[in-house]
């Protein structure tokens, strides 16, 4: 009996593999994120993409707030050009974070989307800061 899930076979092994490998090179999670964010020296910088009344609302704690509209080669300067950045906003609903990563890749630099935002941060029951925090986007 066929089905929407069965109407179209499953790709090769192969090129699910290649599929699926492809899709970590553009994303990370909100928990391996967090993990990230309990070693000394994560490996990237944390983005937050949304305006600064809703960083002050709630933000993942170590982000920074550039929104994804003010993003310019000058303020990323500070980084060496090989530094990774992950790039976040509310969530599903919410595209700040993919074009975040947009202007990041044209100014050519590396960036992965942190799939979930907010919403996926505060379903894995994580705790987001409050007020400005420490924002190292005004250092």
């Amino acid at each position: 009996m066929n089905n929407p899930v069965t109407d179209l076979p499953a790709a090769s092994p192969q090129h699910a593999l290649q599929h699926f490998e492809a899709v970590f090179r553009f994303e990370t999670d909100c928990w391996d994120t967090h993990e990230a964010l309990q070693q000394e020296e994560p490996g990237f910088v944390l983005i937050d993409a949304r305006s600064p009344e809703r960083f002050a609302q709630g933000h993942i704690p170590g982000a920074i707030n550039i929104p994804h509209g003010k993003i310019i080669g000058s303020q990323l300067r500070r980084w060496p050009h090989t530094t990774l950045f992950v790039v976040y906003c509310g969530g599903p609903h919410c595209n700040g974070a993919a074009r975040a990563a947009v202007k990041l890749a044209r100014l050519g630099r590396p960036v992965k989307l942190m799939a979930g935002g907010i919403t996926g941060w505060l379903d894995e029951g994580f705790e987001l800061e409050h007020g400005n925090g420490f924002d190292r986007s005004a250092a």
